[in-house]
């Protein structure tokens, strides 16, 4: 999607106040009260602000212009990004939030016109919501490869059967993007899966719980669900592509995702940095002397605002080298900004937690929501462990061949 947009480069600037006066005004005010658990409550006021979006031109800032956005690129989307990832229901108020923004990639790309006319259009209009289903609870989801769900082809449809968890936003989607295995006797591990597209409504699927994490379910797109697959029949023309494609297509999705997500937690980490200065110079230890003045807490201070510095540097040099050589050709920095940011928004949003003392661990402020549900971002996508390993062996491979 991003490699055809053709936003004017001379615009940008004014509108990405135009974002930041929308997220400022709009969002700030009530973020908090719906990510504490007021959420369906407030899905008007949502839907209400959505259209507020559309009607001031900033509604899907990713998509091209004939399909209802602004046509911007990889590196002008990735800044809108961090401006909205400051508030948890930015990317969902711009109906640019995972996965339903991966989905609209995926079938962009791959997808066929009928694919295209039943899920695509109202996807991007903000009509419906999607979910992507693939970890399962009995395999590592560092090696996706594994996996038990099956789609088994008799005649015109596929008989699906499978167990998945973490399937993020199920609740309340119209339809799922299934990863299953197809041809289990592919010569190829990376050529048994395929992509199936399953409406939520098919006999068969079942909702079994929103899985709460660190005691939080969440509703919603903020949640993250258990599921099954029990004899779910779907027609034949739900496949995405064709069949044992699906890993490569994983890869053609997770490419522009990992940059939106990086920078989704820079923009998490401008927010909880500010909070945490502010907090620092308001509050008092002894009369007269705020806890600004501690060595410890400037050395924090100092820290975070470097290593924030560092990882927007990082990923923007990483999105300007997709945009003009493709994924593949930086792999290596997608491992790297992958662990690297992911770490460092944990990193901020600990040192901003201490910096509240007790009030930093309550729901009085979005500190505890952002430590509980970030936590996974040094899991998924793959765990930091795994994108350590890759880069060091495409890093050590070279010295190999020089050797």
């Amino acid at each position: 999607m991003h490699s055809t947009q053709n936003f004017p480069q001379e615009k940008l600037p004014v509108l990405l106040d135009q974002y930041r006066d929308f997220v400022h005004a709009n969002l700030f005010p009530i973020d908090l009260e719906i990510v504490t658990g007021q959420f369906r409550t407030r899905l008007p006021q949502l839907e209400s602000l959505r259209s507020k979006a559309k009607s001031l031109g900033l509604f899907a800032p990713h998509l091209s212009e004939k399909d209802g956005g602004l046509g911007l690129n990889l590196v002008q989307f990735a800044q809108v990004s961090e401006i909205l990832g400051q508030s948890p229901i930015g990317h969902y108020v711009f109906n640019c939030q995972a996965p339903d923004i991966g989905n609209m990639e995926l079938l962009h790309l791959f997808g066929s016109e009928h694919q295209k006319k039943t899920w695509l259009k109202p996807l991007q209009g903000g009509k419906i919501r999607s979910c992507f289903a693939m970890t399962e609870p009995d395999h590592a989801g560092s090696n996706p490869v594994n996996l038990s769900t099956s789609a088994v082809r008799e005649g015109d449809s596929y008989r699906i059967n499978g167990h998945k968890w973490f399937t993020t936003s199920a609740d309340g989607a119209a339809f799922a993007v299934v990863m299953a295995v197809t041809n289990p006797d592919a010569g190829s591990p990376h050529q048994r899966a395929s992509m199936l597209i399953v409406p939520l409504d098919t006999p068969g699927f079942r909702h079994i719980r929103n899985i709460p994490i660190m005691g939080d379910a969440g509703e919603d797109y903020l949640s993250h669900a258990e599921i099954r697959f029990e004899d779910c029949r779907v027609p034949a023309e739900n496949l995405i592509g064709v069949e044992g494609q699906g890993f490569s297509l994983a890869q053609e999705r997770l490419g522009p995702g990992r940059i939106h997500h990086c920078m989704r937690w820079i923009g998490i980490c401008e927010r909880v940095f500010e909070m945490m200065c502010v907090r620092a110079v308001s509050r008092q230890l002894d009369i007269g002397k705020p806890l600004a003045e501690k060595q410890t807490i400037q050395n924090w201070i100092a820290e975070s605002r470097a290593e924030i510095k560092a990882s927007r540097l990082m990923v923007m040099d990483t999105a300007v080298k997709m945009e003009q050589f493709g994924a593949k050709a930086v792999r290596e920095d997608i491992s790297t900004i992958k662990f690297f940011v992911a770490d460092v928004m944990m990193k901020v949003i600990d040192r901003a937690v201490q910096v509240h003392g007790a009030l930093g661990i309550t729901d009085d402020t979005l500190l505890s929501f952002w430590y509980r549900h970030e936590r996974g971002a040094r899991i998924y996508d793959g765990p930091d462990e795994v994108h350590k390993s890759a880069l060091a062996r495409s890093i050590l491979k070279k010295y190999r061949s020089n050797g």
